[in-house]
Protein backbone atom coordinates (compact mmCIF):
# COMPACT_ATOMS: atom_id res chain seq x y z
CA UNK A 1 0.00 0.00 0.00
CA UNK A 2 1.34 3.42 -0.98
CA UNK A 3 2.44 5.70 1.87
CA UNK A 4 1.58 9.35 1.38
CA UNK A 5 2.64 12.21 3.66
CA UNK A 6 3.74 15.85 3.79
CA UNK A 7 7.08 17.10 5.12
CA UNK A 8 7.93 20.74 5.86
CA UNK A 9 11.24 22.53 6.43
CA UNK A 10 12.01 26.19 7.08
CA UNK A 11 14.88 28.57 6.47
CA UNK A 12 15.57 32.12 7.61
CA UNK A 13 17.42 35.00 5.98
CA UNK A 14 20.66 36.50 7.24
CA UNK A 15 18.69 39.37 8.79
CA UNK A 16 16.76 37.12 11.15
CA UNK A 17 17.75 38.00 14.76
CA UNK A 18 19.11 34.54 15.56
CA UNK A 19 21.09 34.47 12.31
CA UNK A 20 22.58 37.89 13.02
CA UNK A 21 23.99 36.35 16.18
CA UNK A 22 25.32 33.26 14.39
CA UNK A 23 27.07 35.43 11.81
CA UNK A 24 28.67 37.76 14.34
CA UNK A 25 29.86 34.73 16.33
CA UNK A 26 31.45 33.19 13.24
CA UNK A 27 32.89 36.52 12.10
CA UNK A 28 34.69 36.64 15.44
CA UNK A 29 35.89 33.06 14.88
CA UNK A 30 37.21 33.93 11.40
CA UNK A 31 39.09 36.95 12.72
CA UNK A 32 40.69 35.03 15.58
CA UNK A 33 41.73 32.01 13.50
CA UNK A 34 43.15 34.28 10.79
CA UNK A 35 45.62 35.70 13.33
CA UNK A 36 46.02 32.70 15.63
CA UNK A 37 44.98 29.29 14.21
CA UNK A 38 45.24 27.77 17.70
CA UNK A 39 42.56 30.05 19.12
CA UNK A 40 39.98 28.37 21.32
CA UNK A 41 36.65 29.99 20.70
CA UNK A 42 33.14 29.68 22.08
CA UNK A 43 31.61 33.01 21.12
CA UNK A 44 27.97 33.70 21.97
CA UNK A 45 26.00 36.73 20.83
CA UNK A 46 22.66 38.20 21.94
CA UNK A 47 20.81 40.96 20.06
CA UNK A 48 17.78 43.03 20.96
CA UNK A 49 16.50 46.48 20.03
CA UNK A 50 19.60 48.66 19.76
CA UNK A 51 21.80 46.17 21.62
CA UNK A 52 24.49 43.57 20.87
CA UNK A 53 26.04 41.52 23.66
CA UNK A 54 29.16 39.45 22.89
CA UNK A 55 29.93 36.84 25.53
CA UNK A 56 31.46 33.36 25.89
CA UNK A 57 34.92 31.93 26.43
CA UNK A 58 37.90 32.75 24.21
CA UNK A 59 41.59 31.90 24.57
CA UNK A 60 43.76 33.44 21.86
CA UNK A 61 46.91 35.35 21.01
CA UNK A 62 45.00 37.32 18.38
CA UNK A 63 44.25 40.99 18.83
CA UNK A 64 40.87 41.93 17.34
CA UNK A 65 38.32 44.68 17.85
CA UNK A 66 35.13 42.79 18.70
CA UNK A 67 32.97 45.90 18.54
CA UNK A 68 34.21 46.79 15.07
CA UNK A 69 33.70 43.22 13.82
CA UNK A 70 30.10 43.23 15.04
CA UNK A 71 29.28 46.61 13.47
CA UNK A 72 30.76 45.65 10.09
CA UNK A 73 28.83 42.38 9.98
CA UNK A 74 25.56 44.08 10.91
CA UNK A 75 26.11 46.62 8.13
CA UNK A 76 26.91 43.85 5.63
CA UNK A 77 23.66 42.10 6.53
CA UNK A 78 21.78 45.30 5.75
CA UNK A 79 20.94 46.99 9.03
CA UNK A 80 22.24 50.46 8.26
CA UNK A 81 19.19 52.68 8.74
CA UNK A 82 17.64 53.86 11.99
CA UNK A 83 14.14 53.05 10.65
CA UNK A 84 14.83 49.38 11.44
CA UNK A 85 15.23 50.09 15.14
CA UNK A 86 18.62 48.43 14.85
CA UNK A 87 21.54 49.99 13.02
CA UNK A 88 25.20 49.10 12.68
CA UNK A 89 26.44 52.57 13.55
CA UNK A 90 24.14 53.31 16.48
CA UNK A 91 23.49 50.05 18.33
CA UNK A 92 25.27 49.54 21.65
CA UNK A 93 27.84 46.72 21.58
CA UNK A 94 28.84 45.22 24.92
CA UNK A 95 31.66 42.68 25.34
CA UNK A 96 31.78 40.24 28.26
CA UNK A 97 34.30 37.49 27.48
CA UNK A 98 36.16 34.99 29.64
CA UNK A 99 38.87 32.38 28.96
CA UNK A 100 38.16 28.73 28.30
CA UNK A 101 38.31 26.38 31.28
CA UNK A 102 41.72 24.65 31.51
CA UNK A 103 39.91 21.43 32.50
CA UNK A 104 38.29 21.36 29.07
CA UNK A 105 41.38 22.47 27.19
CA UNK A 106 43.71 19.83 28.60
CA UNK A 107 42.02 17.01 26.71
CA UNK A 108 42.69 18.79 23.45
CA UNK A 109 46.17 19.98 24.36
CA UNK A 110 47.64 16.55 25.01
CA UNK A 111 49.73 16.74 21.85
CA UNK A 112 51.47 19.53 19.97
CA UNK A 113 49.11 21.22 17.50
CA UNK A 114 50.36 22.93 14.38
CA UNK A 115 49.47 23.64 10.79
CA UNK A 116 51.83 20.90 9.64
CA UNK A 117 50.83 17.32 8.87
CA UNK A 118 50.43 15.39 12.10
CA UNK A 119 51.40 11.74 12.52
CA UNK A 120 48.78 9.12 13.30
CA UNK A 121 50.15 8.94 16.85
CA UNK A 122 49.73 12.69 17.28
CA UNK A 123 46.18 12.52 15.91
CA UNK A 124 45.37 9.84 18.47
CA UNK A 125 46.78 12.00 21.25
CA UNK A 126 44.55 15.02 20.53
CA UNK A 127 41.19 14.33 22.09
CA UNK A 128 37.72 15.67 21.44
CA UNK A 129 36.95 19.02 23.06
CA UNK A 130 33.75 17.65 24.57
CA UNK A 131 31.45 14.65 24.60
CA UNK A 132 28.46 14.54 22.31
CA UNK A 133 26.63 12.97 19.39
CA UNK A 134 26.60 14.26 15.83
CA UNK A 135 24.65 13.28 12.72
CA UNK A 136 25.44 13.65 9.04
CA UNK A 137 22.92 13.01 6.28
CA UNK A 138 22.61 12.92 2.51
CA UNK A 139 20.01 11.80 -0.02
CA UNK A 140 19.58 11.90 -3.78
CA UNK A 141 16.45 14.08 -3.88
CA UNK A 142 18.29 17.19 -5.12
CA UNK A 143 21.53 18.16 -6.90
CA UNK A 144 22.82 19.29 -3.50
CA UNK A 145 22.25 15.78 -2.03
CA UNK A 146 19.87 17.40 0.45
CA UNK A 147 16.21 16.76 1.27
CA UNK A 148 13.96 18.70 -1.09
CA UNK A 149 12.06 20.74 1.58
CA UNK A 150 15.16 22.30 3.22
CA UNK A 151 16.90 22.66 -0.15
CA UNK A 152 14.04 24.75 -1.53
CA UNK A 153 13.58 26.73 1.69
CA UNK A 154 17.28 27.71 1.62
CA UNK A 155 17.20 28.53 -2.10
CA UNK A 156 14.25 30.86 -1.60
CA UNK A 157 15.90 32.54 1.42
CA UNK A 158 19.16 33.12 -0.49
CA UNK A 159 17.28 34.49 -3.48
CA UNK A 160 15.22 36.74 -1.21
CA UNK A 161 18.44 38.29 0.08
CA UNK A 162 19.91 38.53 -3.41
CA UNK A 163 17.05 40.55 -4.91
CA UNK A 164 17.13 42.85 -1.88
CA UNK A 165 20.86 43.50 -2.12
CA UNK A 166 20.91 44.00 -5.91
CA UNK A 167 18.06 46.49 -5.64
CA UNK A 168 15.64 44.45 -7.78
CA UNK A 169 13.20 44.59 -4.86
CA UNK A 170 14.50 47.59 -2.96
CA UNK A 171 11.50 47.68 -0.63
CA UNK A 172 12.58 44.45 1.07
CA UNK A 173 14.33 44.56 4.44
CA UNK A 174 16.82 42.05 5.93
CA UNK A 175 14.55 39.92 8.16
CA UNK A 176 12.69 37.03 6.61
CA UNK A 177 11.63 33.40 6.85
CA UNK A 178 10.70 30.77 4.27
CA UNK A 179 8.97 27.42 4.55
CA UNK A 180 8.27 24.68 2.01
CA UNK A 181 5.91 21.72 2.36
CA UNK A 182 6.56 18.80 0.02
CA UNK A 183 4.22 15.89 -0.75
CA UNK A 184 5.90 12.47 -0.53
CA UNK A 185 4.70 9.11 -1.82
CA UNK A 186 6.62 5.99 -0.83
CA UNK A 187 9.37 8.20 0.59
CA UNK A 188 9.95 10.07 -2.67
CA UNK A 189 8.95 13.73 -3.28
CA UNK A 190 6.15 14.06 -5.84
CA UNK A 191 4.68 17.54 -5.39
CA UNK A 192 4.97 21.00 -3.84
CA UNK A 193 2.05 21.56 -1.47
CA UNK A 194 2.83 24.94 0.15
CA UNK A 195 5.41 27.71 -0.20
CA UNK A 196 5.46 30.30 2.58
CA UNK A 197 7.51 33.50 2.54
CA UNK A 198 7.46 36.05 5.35
CA UNK A 199 9.65 39.01 4.49
CA UNK A 200 10.22 42.35 6.14
CA UNK A 201 9.41 45.32 3.92
CA UNK A 202 9.02 49.09 3.95
CA UNK A 203 5.76 50.61 5.18
CA UNK A 204 4.99 51.85 1.64
CA UNK A 205 6.07 50.67 -1.80
CA UNK A 206 6.35 53.56 -4.21
CA UNK A 207 2.94 55.21 -4.18
CA UNK A 208 1.25 52.17 -2.64
CA UNK A 209 0.26 52.57 1.01
CA UNK A 210 -2.76 50.26 1.31
CA UNK A 211 -1.80 47.07 3.17
CA UNK A 212 -3.77 44.76 0.85
CA UNK A 213 -2.24 46.32 -2.26
CA UNK A 214 1.25 46.10 -0.75
CA UNK A 215 0.77 42.42 0.02
CA UNK A 216 -0.48 41.73 -3.51
CA UNK A 217 2.52 43.58 -4.97
CA UNK A 218 5.02 41.66 -2.82
CA UNK A 219 3.35 38.34 -3.65
CA UNK A 220 3.49 38.99 -7.38
CA UNK A 221 7.12 40.13 -7.29
CA UNK A 222 8.29 37.27 -5.12
CA UNK A 223 6.72 34.60 -7.29
CA UNK A 224 8.39 35.90 -10.44
CA UNK A 225 11.78 37.03 -9.11
CA UNK A 226 12.35 34.72 -6.13
CA UNK A 227 10.32 31.51 -6.20
CA UNK A 228 10.27 30.51 -9.87
CA UNK A 229 14.09 30.77 -10.37
CA UNK A 230 14.63 28.39 -7.44
CA UNK A 231 12.99 25.53 -9.34
CA UNK A 232 15.09 25.86 -12.50
CA UNK A 233 16.93 22.55 -12.03
CA UNK A 234 14.29 20.77 -9.93
CA UNK A 235 12.03 18.29 -11.72
CA UNK A 236 9.15 18.79 -9.29
CA UNK A 237 7.54 22.20 -9.84
CA UNK A 238 4.77 24.15 -8.14
CA UNK A 239 1.42 23.67 -9.88
CA UNK A 240 -2.13 25.01 -9.69
CA UNK A 241 -2.66 23.12 -6.42
CA UNK A 242 0.37 24.69 -4.70
CA UNK A 243 -0.49 27.24 -2.03
CA UNK A 244 1.67 30.36 -2.03
CA UNK A 245 1.46 32.32 1.22
CA UNK A 246 3.19 35.69 1.68
CA UNK A 247 3.22 37.59 4.99
CA UNK A 248 0.04 35.84 6.21
CA UNK A 249 -0.57 38.42 8.98
CA UNK A 250 -0.95 41.12 6.31
CA UNK A 251 2.31 43.02 6.72
CA UNK A 252 5.82 42.67 8.13
CA UNK A 253 7.32 46.13 8.71
CA UNK A 254 8.79 45.81 12.19
CA UNK A 255 11.38 43.04 12.19
CA UNK A 256 14.95 42.15 13.02
CA UNK A 257 16.13 42.70 16.60
CA UNK A 258 13.48 45.40 17.03
CA UNK A 259 10.79 42.79 16.53
CA UNK A 260 12.41 39.91 18.39
CA UNK A 261 15.58 39.14 20.31
CA UNK A 262 18.21 36.84 18.85
CA UNK A 263 20.70 34.32 20.20
CA UNK A 264 23.58 32.29 18.77
CA UNK A 265 22.78 28.63 18.18
CA UNK A 266 19.00 28.86 18.13
CA UNK A 267 18.54 27.74 14.52
CA UNK A 268 20.26 24.33 14.56
CA UNK A 269 17.61 22.63 12.42
CA UNK A 270 17.82 25.40 9.80
CA UNK A 271 21.61 24.94 9.87
CA UNK A 272 21.39 21.21 9.08
CA UNK A 273 18.68 19.14 7.37
CA UNK A 274 15.43 20.89 8.17
CA UNK A 275 14.34 18.17 10.58
CA UNK A 276 14.47 15.48 7.89
CA UNK A 277 17.40 13.81 9.63
CA UNK A 278 18.15 13.50 13.33
CA UNK A 279 20.23 16.10 15.16
CA UNK A 280 22.65 15.64 18.05
CA UNK A 281 21.63 18.93 19.65
CA UNK A 282 24.89 20.88 19.40
CA UNK A 283 25.00 24.22 17.59
CA UNK A 284 27.84 25.16 15.21
CA UNK A 285 28.37 28.90 15.15
CA UNK A 286 30.97 30.59 17.32
CA UNK A 287 32.81 27.32 18.00
CA UNK A 288 36.36 26.62 16.86
CA UNK A 289 36.87 23.27 15.09
CA UNK A 290 38.20 21.43 18.16
CA UNK A 291 34.53 21.41 19.19
CA UNK A 292 33.22 18.18 17.69
CA UNK A 293 29.69 19.61 17.66
CA UNK A 294 30.92 21.39 14.57
CA UNK A 295 33.82 19.48 13.02
CA UNK A 296 32.42 15.97 13.52
CA UNK A 297 29.05 17.03 12.07
CA UNK A 298 30.96 18.17 8.98
CA UNK A 299 32.81 14.84 8.84
CA UNK A 300 29.58 12.87 9.19
CA UNK A 301 28.01 14.81 6.31
CA UNK A 302 31.13 14.19 4.19
CA UNK A 303 30.86 10.42 4.73
CA UNK A 304 27.11 10.29 4.14
CA UNK A 305 27.29 12.42 0.99
CA UNK A 306 30.04 10.31 -0.56
CA UNK A 307 28.08 7.13 0.13
CA UNK A 308 25.05 8.51 -1.69
CA UNK A 309 27.16 10.02 -4.48
CA UNK A 310 28.74 6.59 -4.99
CA UNK A 311 25.27 5.14 -5.57
CA UNK A 312 25.58 2.88 -2.54
CA UNK A 313 22.36 4.23 -0.98
CA UNK A 314 19.53 6.64 -1.82
CA UNK A 315 19.61 7.98 1.75
CA UNK A 316 22.34 7.73 4.34
CA UNK A 317 22.64 8.92 7.92
CA UNK A 318 25.89 8.71 9.86
CA UNK A 319 25.99 9.07 13.65
CA UNK A 320 29.23 9.72 15.53
CA UNK A 321 29.74 9.97 19.28
CA UNK A 322 32.74 11.24 21.24
CA UNK A 323 34.08 11.39 24.78
CA UNK A 324 35.96 14.46 26.02
CA UNK A 325 39.72 14.00 25.74
CA UNK A 326 39.38 10.83 23.60
CA UNK A 327 40.38 11.02 19.94
CA UNK A 328 38.53 8.17 18.28
CA UNK A 329 34.72 8.07 18.15
CA UNK A 330 33.11 6.07 20.92
CA UNK A 331 30.60 4.78 18.36
CA UNK A 332 29.77 4.99 14.66
CA UNK A 333 26.39 4.10 13.18
CA UNK A 334 25.28 3.91 9.54
CA UNK A 335 21.58 3.92 8.60
CA UNK A 336 20.36 3.75 5.00
CA UNK A 337 16.62 3.34 5.70
CA UNK A 338 16.32 0.27 3.48
CA UNK A 339 17.81 2.07 0.46
CA UNK A 340 21.32 0.62 0.67
CA UNK A 341 22.72 -1.26 -2.33
CA UNK A 342 25.10 -3.05 0.04
CA UNK A 343 24.67 -3.84 3.71
CA UNK A 344 25.01 -1.14 6.35
CA UNK A 345 27.73 -3.31 7.90
CA UNK A 346 29.82 -3.02 4.72
CA UNK A 347 29.25 0.74 4.64
CA UNK A 348 30.32 1.03 8.27
CA UNK A 349 33.54 -0.78 7.46
CA UNK A 350 34.15 1.52 4.48
CA UNK A 351 33.61 4.64 6.61
CA UNK A 352 36.04 3.38 9.25
CA UNK A 353 38.67 2.59 6.60
CA UNK A 354 38.38 5.65 4.33
CA UNK A 355 37.30 8.60 6.49
CA UNK A 356 39.28 10.45 9.14
CA UNK A 357 37.05 10.77 12.20
CA UNK A 358 39.53 11.82 14.90
CA UNK A 359 39.02 15.51 15.77
CA UNK A 360 42.57 16.57 14.86
CA UNK A 361 42.36 14.48 11.71
CA UNK A 362 39.10 16.12 10.67
CA UNK A 363 40.65 19.54 11.23
CA UNK A 364 43.67 18.51 9.17
CA UNK A 365 41.62 16.91 6.36
CA UNK A 366 39.37 19.94 5.89
CA UNK A 367 41.95 22.59 6.82
CA UNK A 368 39.53 23.96 9.38
CA UNK A 369 42.08 26.09 11.21
CA UNK A 370 43.65 27.71 8.16
CA UNK A 371 40.64 28.27 5.89
CA UNK A 372 39.84 31.81 7.12
CA UNK A 373 43.37 33.00 6.28
CA UNK A 374 43.23 31.30 2.89
CA UNK A 375 39.93 32.95 2.01
CA UNK A 376 40.61 36.58 2.75
CA UNK A 377 39.84 36.30 6.43
CA UNK A 378 36.33 34.90 6.04
CA UNK A 379 34.96 31.39 5.91
CA UNK A 380 32.83 30.36 8.87
CA UNK A 381 30.70 33.50 8.69
CA UNK A 382 29.61 32.48 5.19
CA UNK A 383 28.08 29.21 6.38
CA UNK A 384 26.44 30.89 9.37
CA UNK A 385 23.38 31.72 7.22
CA UNK A 386 21.51 29.57 4.67
CA UNK A 387 22.81 26.24 5.99
CA UNK A 388 26.14 24.51 6.54
CA UNK A 389 25.36 21.74 4.03
CA UNK A 390 24.29 21.59 0.41
CA UNK A 391 25.78 24.98 -0.49
CA UNK A 392 26.37 25.24 -4.26
CA UNK A 393 27.29 28.91 -3.74
CA UNK A 394 30.30 27.96 -1.58
CA UNK A 395 33.18 25.56 -2.11
CA UNK A 396 33.11 23.67 1.19
CA UNK A 397 35.60 20.87 1.88
CA UNK A 398 33.02 18.59 3.52
CA UNK A 399 30.73 18.94 0.49
CA UNK A 400 33.22 17.32 -1.89
CA UNK A 401 32.40 13.89 -3.37
CA UNK A 402 36.03 12.98 -4.00
CA UNK A 403 35.75 9.61 -2.22
CA UNK A 404 32.69 8.38 -4.11
CA UNK A 405 34.62 6.41 -6.74
CA UNK A 406 36.84 4.80 -4.09
CA UNK A 407 33.82 3.80 -2.00
CA UNK A 408 32.06 2.28 -5.00
CA UNK A 409 35.11 0.25 -5.96
CA UNK A 410 35.71 -0.87 -2.38
CA UNK A 411 32.05 -1.86 -1.96
CA UNK A 412 32.19 -3.99 -5.09
CA UNK A 413 35.31 -5.71 -3.79
CA UNK A 414 33.74 -6.30 -0.38
CA UNK A 415 30.60 -7.75 -1.98
CA UNK A 416 32.67 -10.03 -4.21
CA UNK A 417 34.67 -11.31 -1.24
CA UNK A 418 31.49 -11.80 0.80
Amino acid sequence: MSRRYFFTSESVTEGHPDKICDQISDTILDALLSQDPSSRVAAEVVVNTGLVLITGEITTKANVNYIDLARKKIAEIGYTGAENGFSSNSCAVMVALDEQSPDIAQGVDTAQESREHLSSEALDAIGAGDQGIMFGFACNETPEFMPLPICLAHRISRKLAAVRKTGQLSYLRPDGKTQVTVLYEDDRPVGIDTILVSTQHTATIGNISDDAEIQAKIKEDLWKLVVEPCFADIDIKPDSETRFLVNPTGKFVIGGPQGDSGLTGRKIIVDTYGGYSRHGGGAFSGKDPTKVDRSAAYAARYAAKNIVAAGLADKCEVQLSYAIGVARPVSIMIETFGTGKVSDAILLDLVQKHFELRPAGIIQTFGLRTLPGDRGGRFYQDVAAYGHFGRPDLELPWEQTDKAALLKESALSATAVG
